[in-house]
């Protein structure tokens, strides 16, 4: 495997009394928006990286999986290698994709673990029998006064 470089320096503030992030925690998150946020953005690809957890698959077997075109998925799978986020491997004329990196699960894994925890609250507080959907506003009716 290629040879993997901690970014993260774990330089939260400015020291000086400032609130305003440390220039190099900024430019690493924008390089995690850039690199790894913008490669799951869509629920699509989201899907083929957990496809892709149980194994090596070519493009065909990896439509299959996740029931998509061929070139939507040939379409994701070049934003993920763009992004180092799965890895290529040739075998005469087939090409196979892997997981760059399988932290990438665990990560996706512990985001879906926040979702739930977040969902779960937000039915609790919505209370028995209520939905956990905010309510519309009810619309306002506008009376004529009598002059």
């Amino acid at each position: 495997m290629a040879e993997y470089v901690h970014i993260f320096t774990y330089a939260y503030v400015n020291r000086e009394g400032g609130s305003l992030p440390n220039p190099s925690l900024e430019r690493e998150i924008v390089l995690l928006h850039s690199r790894v946020c913008y490669g799951v953005a869509d629920p699509k690809r989201v899907l083929m990286l957990y496809a892709l957890e149980k194994g090596r698959l070519c493009v065909n077997e990896l439509a299959a999986e996740v029931r998509l075109p061929q070139p939507a998925v040939s379409r994701h799978l070049r934003v993920l290698r763009e992004r180092g986020l799965v890895r290529t491997e040739r075998h005469g004329p087939t090409i196979y994709y892997s997981l760059g990196d399988h932290r990438l699960i665990e990560a996706l894994n512990l985001l879906r673990a926040v979702l739930a925890s977040r969902l779960a609250a937000e039915r609790e507080l919505a209370g028995p029998g209520r939905s956990g959907r905010p309510q519309r506003p009810k619309p306002r009716t506008r009376t004529r006064r009598r002059t």
